[in-house]
């Protein structure tokens, strides 16, 4: 953490004090209120001393369906999950999002920023769905902001004009595979690499640091 004299880490200057946070969920349905979660992955970010973004550690857990969750089965033949297969090694949603927001609550503070901001494609699903598990798990110290979000296929779609992440990440020249993909970890982990070229390379076009704007003019 900075002291008095000491400028913020570039990361908090680059995001106005947030840090990003790439998150990816498998659940069993689309309704984040009634379907359970089944998976979650975070890829923390990091800056180089040139200012490009790079994927750093990535923090996942499988999580058992909370109590009276729906289980959707066109969502599991999709993801091919098995709920109550004893190899997940799943825990209960406050044990495995306790875990995962606590590195994330710790490079947020080493950052110099003021809250985590969620990264996803289609950003708004997994934002509903950590915010709902949240509530139902009764944690009080969730690192992300409440409603705001940096979503990745608004941005392939700028960027790349193609909003699908398997798409996306071929035209971005990241690797995707079809088998290996809707898993929560190998999900976060292309969305983050693809969020990370995308800012990368806005920079490279010249677009950050912005220009100074004269307002007197």
């Amino acid at each position: 953490m900075t002291d008095e004299n000491q400028e913020p880490h570039p990361m908090s200057r680059r995001f106005r004090g947030f840090l990003p946070v790439v998150v990816d969920v498998e659940t069993a349905g689309f309704n984040p209120e009634r379907d359970a979660l089944l998976e979650v992955a975070a890829v923390l970010l990091t800056m180089d001393e040139d200012g490009y973004l790079h994927p750093s550690e990535t923090h996942t857990h499988h999580i058992d369906p909370f109590e009276g969750a729906n289980l959707e089965q066109s969502a599991l033949d999709f993801t091919g999950i098995d709920p109550w297969d004893p190899e997940r090694e799943a825990v209960p949603e406050r044990e495995g999002l306790s875990e995962i927001f606590r590195p994330i609550r710790k490079a947020v503070k080493e950052f110099d920023c003021k809250r985590a901001v969620l990264v996803g494609h289609n950003a708004t699903f997994d934002h509903n769905f950590l915010f709902a598990a949240a509530m139902r798990a009764d944690i009080k110290r969730n690192p992300f902001h409440p409603f705001s979000t940096f979503d990745t296929a608004t941005l392939a779609g700028l960027a790349y004009g193609h909003t699908v992440l398997a798409q996306a990440c071929k035209l971005a020249g990241i690797p995707f595979s079809n088998r290996e993909a809707h898993s929560a970890a190998y999900d976060a982990e292309r969305t983050a690499e693809l969020f990370c070229g995308i800012v990368n390379r806005w920079k490279d076009l010249g677009g950050f640091p912005p220009a100074p704007v004269n307002l007197e003019e």
